[in-house]
């Protein structure tokens, strides 16, 4: 039996209107309150796609404010030093597309902005996102569409800045533990894993 729901029309007979608020929240640009949301971020997932529809989301972080903003139309992300798979980067050479949900630890809500990107190489745009550790080898930049803040219930629910609910890292091993196995299960190939304080090391070197 097919119980997937594959309309709009059987889609919304599941839930009630959204509230009027909720559809006028969306703006076209970044007002003094997202400015500002910005500016207090150290974090932000950026949501792409390639040509064909398969999706990613990536986290991005820095010292809050990394992301720059130009205008009321412009973002300025700046790419730090990763796993040089650059899926986001390709992503965007392929659709020019690109999300991106900011937060603020302690804050529940969010901040959604989407719109068109483009790949960054103007001196201009790097000088603007250098910091003492470094000038991005590129710039993200982002041409807003939409805009709106996310209410607080998903961070309710899970309590996310709760410390009280944190997990011992001891809980999982490390990563490249788990992609050692991974690897190993799936591919039938075997690679060098790293204990966490290995692996934490290594990370602060290229921060």
């Amino acid at each position: 039996m097919n119980t997937s729901t594959t309309t709009l029309t059987a889609l919304r007979a599941l839930y009630g209107p959204a509230r009027e608020r909720s559809l006028k929240k969306e703006i076209p640009a970044l007002d003094a309150h997202a400015v500002q949301f910005i500016g207090l971020s150290p974090f932000v997932v950026l949501a792409s796609s390639d040509a064909h529809g398969h999706m990613d989301a990536s986290p991005r972080g820095g010292e809050p404010g990394f992301v720059k903003v130009l205008d009321a139309q412009t973002l300025l992300l700046p790419d730090a030093p990763g796993n040089n798979r650059l899926d986001t980067l390709e992503n965007i050479i392929a659709s020019g597309r690109l999300g991106t949900l900011f937060m603020v630890p302690g804050f529940d809500e969010t901040l959604r902005v989407n719109g068109s990107a483009v790949l960054s190489t103007e001196p201009a745009d790097l000088a603007l996102c250098a910091d003492e550790r470094r000038t991005p080898a590129l710039v993200i930049r982002l041409t807003v569409e939409s805009v709106y803040l996310h209410c607080a219930k998903a961070f309710m629910r899970s309590k996310l800045w709760d410390a009280s609910r944190q997990t011992d890292r001891a809980q999982l091993p490390s990563m490249t533990e788990m992609m050692r196995d991974q690897i190993r299960a799936f591919k039938g190939e075997d690679i060098e894993a790293e204990t966490q304080a290995q692996m934490l090391a290594r990370y602060q070197q290229s921060l």
